[in-house]
């Protein structure tokens, strides 16, 4: 009883359980859980005769939530400690304040009509985090269950936000039952109560092990090459010339290429040698010359691989919103770009447009621009914000006529954006990735997690090429059939099965974070009107 009264136990219990829920080691189960101890500090804190309430609520949440964050993102830091700190700090308190706000709506809405504000507020927060410049969405419930494949078969249905609002859902119902029902061995009332909500628990896992049993996986049977060249990002990568990671690429995979290779990747930025190549020139480049010679011998394989490109313009003024100054009359465009080549056959960038905040771009860059000209933010990253592109490009393969959706590493985590390459006809998703920047933390295993929730989404195979690792094949179930192992140096052969349905989620995308959106407006401007206040 000590425990259910001290708010700091409380909160502190939820952010553990939080963390201890997380993948890619954690027991998900907890997720179900973790908000209960909160909803007890809130209850508390409505209900009693206590002043400030409203900065007491946000300081203990603030606390558990804190804890969250740090014990499953501090991997940060390797990168940097700013950026580290200014996610924690600033995802930490957006949460906190959504408890604030459903605190609020409970003067002014019937319980029920506030716990439904609660759970669209907080899908329609996630959503947004997947939107805006400050974008930061790895903390979205609907990842919690990237590593228990079998339980959510049915996100190709709702996406991850049905997995949000499973969780949001159940700690709602198991509190509400645990605030009215003390737990004692002497009363087993309250397990009789408990009992609705653990069915609702196991009736979406019994869907999603039906659909799993049901669902019919293709014969893998186009081979891929992935390169996992195990450079440190820090203190070699960029310190060499394009010209020693061709060779590189081409004796790691000399042995390695046959008559049925039809794909070769490398990762994000493989070829990332000073400013990077200019687009306009790439064809008169000796590394397009060098690459052309390569395919000339092996016809049938395309190479997808990780550049650095940019443009140059010539004008008096700002060309484009995410030019960089250079000097007097001249601006350049950077990118994150994904090559394709084939022999015979012209050249094909894509531009990575879901940027990492501060390492690759300036949020708000049209308004941070005349206070601090063309400063970055050091996040760890480069000194120039990155450009972008309006449209998810995907490549042909002429030989075999097939499409890949090429996602470049923090990408993957966008489900919606990753169901555009979908949309536009790729048969299959290709992931380059540089998850050396986080060293041997959750960090990039985590990253690897969640591209499973995208093939369950879409029913697509994912192949995936890393830099240190790990570099791995994921089937339309999102199970991992092959993958090397993080810090070693090698190619990963494999096979893997191109599909073509669409799925009910690829169609429609984030139509629950859509519909939560548009009802938490609603409810909120009802709250504010007080029209629904009690007497």
């Amino acid at each position: 009883m000590i425990f259910y009264k001290n708010p700091i136990l409380l909160s502190i219990t939820s952010g553990v359980m939080l963390s201890l829920s997380w993948p890619v080691h954690g027991l998900s189960f907890l997720i179900f859980f973790a908000l209960i101890p909160l909803f007890f500090v809130e209850d508390q804190i409505a209900t009693s005769s206590c002043k400030r309430k409203k900065i007491r609520l946000f300081s203990y949440s603030f606390l558990g939530f804190l804890i969250w964050n740090l014990g499953t993102t501090w991997w940060i830091v390797n990168s940097s400690i700013f950026g580290m700190l200014f996610a924690v700090i600033c995802n930490t308190s957006f949460y906190a304040i959504l408890l604030s706000l459903f605190h609020w709506s409970k003067k002014r809405l019937p319980l029920r009509t506030a716990y439904i504000f609660l759970v669209t507020l907080w899908i329609a927060f996630e959503k947004f985090h997947l939107e805006w410049d400050f974008s930061w969405p790895w903390l979205n419930f609907g990842n919690v269950f990237s590593e228990d494949i079998h339980w959510i078969q049915w996100y190709e249905y709702t996406g991850s936000f049905g997995g949000s609002l499973w969780v949001l859902f159940i700690n709602i119902g198991l509190f509400e039952v645990l605030k009215k029902h003390n737990p004692s061995l002497k009363n087993t009332l309250w397990i009789k109560k408990l009992s609705p909500w653990l069915i609702a628990i196991s009736i979406p896992i019994v869907i999603s092990l039906l659909i799993f049993q049901k669902e019919k996986t293709l014969t893998p049977h186009i081979e891929v090459l992935l390169l996992q060249p195990n450079i440190d990002p820090y203190n070699e990568k960029y310190e060499r010339e394009n010209d020693y990671y061709f060779d590189l690429m081409s004796k790691m995979t000399e042995d390695r290429i046959t008559d049925e290779t039809r794909y070769l990747f490398t990762p994000e930025t493989y070829f990332g040698s000073g400013s990077g190549s200019s687009m306009k020139e790439f064809k008169s480049t000796s590394l397009y010359r060098r690459i052309d010679s390569l395919l000339q011998q092996h016809p049938q394989m395309q190479l997808i691989t990780g550049i650095q490109s940019y443009n140059i313009y010539r004008a008096d003024s700002l060309p484009t919103s995410s030019a960089n100054f250079l000097k007097k009359g001249i601006w350049i465009d950077y990118y994150n770009s994904a090559l394709k080549m084939e022999h015979s056959e012209e050249p094909e960038f894509y531009h990575k447009s879901k940027l990492v905040v501060g390492v690759e771009n300036m949020p708000y860059k049209s308004f941070f621009r005349p206070i601090l000209g063309e400063f970055l933010l050091d996040l760890g990253g480069t000194v120039s914000s990155r450009a972008t592109q309006d449209y998810r490009g995907v490549f042909g393969h002429k030989k075999i006529d097939l499409k890949t959706g090429p996602v470049i590493c923090y990408e993957s985590i966008y489900g919606e954006y990753i169901t555009e390459y979908v949309r536009k006809g790729a048969h299959f998703l290709a992931i380059i990735t540089n998850d050396a920047w986080w060293g041997n933390t959750a960090g990039h295993r985590q990253l690897l997690s969640y591209a499973r929730l995208r093939a369950i989404e879409n029913r697509r195979s994912i192949v995936r090429s890393a830099n240190t690792g790990i570099s791995a094949v994921i089937n339309s179930k999102g199970e991992i059939t092959h993958k090397l192992p993080y810090d070693t140096k090698g190619v990963l052969k494999a096979k893997f099965a191109p599909e073509e349905r669409i799925t009910f989620y690829t169609q429609y995308g984030d139509y629950i974070a859509r519909w939560s959106g548009f009802i938490a407006v609603l409810f909120f401007l009802i709250a504010l009107s007080g029209r629904l206040r009690k007497p």
